[in-house]
């Protein structure tokens, strides 16, 4: 039994099969295989051109990155620099002011002594 029952099986399969076949249009089969082949070679070629470009990028950072952790190390030690500059004429300024009250001008006598035209204001 089977025998007959695989021949069985393997004859309604053939029988589906071919019923599906009906149901499909070669024509439309190929140009979906012709669309999809197109559509592969322009993502391998959009893969390609993005390796490139990360490989492109890589080499550029890679040549970057020194000069870039460098600068940012000498702007850091240039703004502690300037910090403790400013600290110290801060500094300077209260000792010159408390010994000698009247040896800095306060606001009033330098908006009084500056004269020079404010070239931001429109005229």
């Amino acid at each position: 039994m089977e025998e007959t029952e695989k021949e069985s099986i393997k004859s309604a399969s053939d029988e589906i099969s071919s019923e599906f076949k009906t149901l499909i249009n070669a024509k439309d089969l190929d140009s979906l295989k012709q669309l999809q082949n197109l559509i592969l070679g322009r993502l391998q070629d959009s893969n390609a051109v993005l390796s490139h470009f990360n490989e492109y990028s890589e080499h550029c950072y890679a040549e970057v990155s020194t000069d870039f952790s460098r600068n940012t190390r000498l702007l850091k030690s240039m703004k502690s620099d300037l910090d403790y500059i400013f600290l110290k004429l801060r500094n300077m300024k209260a000792k010159i002011i408390s010994t000698y009250p009247d040896a800095l001008p306060d606001n009033t006598t330098i908006q009084a002594l500056d004269q020079r035209p404010d070239l931001e204001m429109p005229q």
